[in-house]
């Protein structure tokens, strides 16, 4: 992940700081200085303490006794010094955030040009962000298009590669290798935008795996007539699951606990039987997974794409089907080598 440095540093922030906190003190010395010794009032004083530091050359608040020109002589070597050295902070802060940014910027285009096997996140928005923190942590790369700046900030900070653009451009899609690219999520807030984006990905990609977000139940023929493999609508989700929530709270709870609630340490998982898994062409009763892995068989996609749900005993495990395998962390990498899956192919797409 790339991750690179375009602000000023904590150290220099606190030495500029710092340079201020004096120059505020030589500030409050002189104007006090100069009420003291010639018994100007508080603006006066302070005024003739800042052209001094300043060296602007405007002229005096009054005349000046002995004790006070020998006064203003340590308010001169005082001041200035202590601006030259806020000057020479902030001129450092400067060249630290532009050579930052340069070098960011060129780790970032190797990083781009290099890139396989990611997924191309359009939008960073409240959804995009919860979609690359779970990818993240699934170990599987992402590379995020936004045209907000303010999304910048994050994206440093999360180690994300990224582009400011519009991912509704072609150019953008490209820049991020989504030729190369796993899969591509299409989750700006028009989707008019995700259509767009669809239509271009699938052309620069056909092979590549798309989902995108949905706001309107009548967009979703046209998203998948153009090329995406799935579309989810969050309204319509986030309404039948507060709907469920009243009619079945118990299993919703039971799905909360078992699927989302990581304290307990139980995934669900897709894995995929090899040509060289052992298991191949063996009955879900003689294979032995539960009693070898601990691991709970859900569901069984064939290679056809037909969905057995909850298969018997006597359900035979055949070359590319896909196994949904509820159990724990280690208990599904278990099972993940004895189907020999390998390369990490298995996890979900």
């Amino acid at each position: 992940m790339v991750k690179f440095e375009t602000r000023v540093s904590p150290l220099g922030s606190r030495k500029i700081i710092k340079g201020f906190v004096i120059l505020l003190v030589i500030l409050m010395i002189g104007a006090f200085g100069y009420m003291t010794i010639e018994k100007w009032n508080f603006l006066d004083s302070l005024y003739m303490t800042v052209i001094t530091i300043t060296t602007v050359g405007f002229r005096e608040v009054g005349s000046i006794s002995k004790e006070g020109r020998i006064f203003t002589i340590f308010i001169i070597f005082s001041g200035m010094g202590i601006m030259a050295y806020i000057l020479g902070l902030a001129a450092q802060a400067m060249v630290d955030f532009q050579v930052g940014a340069i070098l960011g910027r060129r780790k970032l285009g190797r990083t781009l040009r290099s890139i396989k096997n990611h997924y191309v996140i359009c939008g960073f928005g409240r959804i995009g962000k919860i979609i690359c923190r779970e990818l993240k942590a699934n170990k599987i790369p992402v590379v995020v298009i936004d045209h907000e700046q303010e999304a910048v900030q994050i994206l440093e900070e999360e180690g994300i590669p990224y582009i400011v653009d519009d991912a509704t451009s072609e150019e953008a899609l490209i820049e991020v290798g989504v030729e190369r690219a796993r899969g591509l999520v299409a989750v700006v807030a028009s989707d008019a935008d995700n259509l767009f984006i669809t239509m271009s990905a699938r052309g620069l990609n056909p092979d590549m795996f798309i989902v995108v977000r949905a706001d309107e139940e009548q967009t979703e023929k046209k998203l998948l007539r153009v090329g995406a493999n799935r579309v989810v609508m969050p309204y319509l989700i986030g309404g039948r699951k507060m709907a469920q929530t009243i009619i079945k709270p118990a299993v919703t709870d039971f799905l909360e606990f078992t699927i989302h609630n990581r304290e307990i340490g139980l995934e669900m998982e897709e894995l995929v039987v090899s040509e060289k898994s052992p298991l191949r062409g063996i009955t879900l009763v003689d294979s032995g997974i539960r009693q070898e892995t601990d691991v709970i068989i859900v569901a069984i996609r064939t290679k056809a794409g037909e969905m057995k749900f909850n298969p018997s005993s006597m359900t035979r495990i055949e070359t590319g089907d896909t196994l949904i395998s509820l159990g724990k962390s280690e208990d599904l990498t278990k099972l993940e080598k004895i189907l020999s899956v390998g390369k990490g192919e298995a996890r979900s797409k």
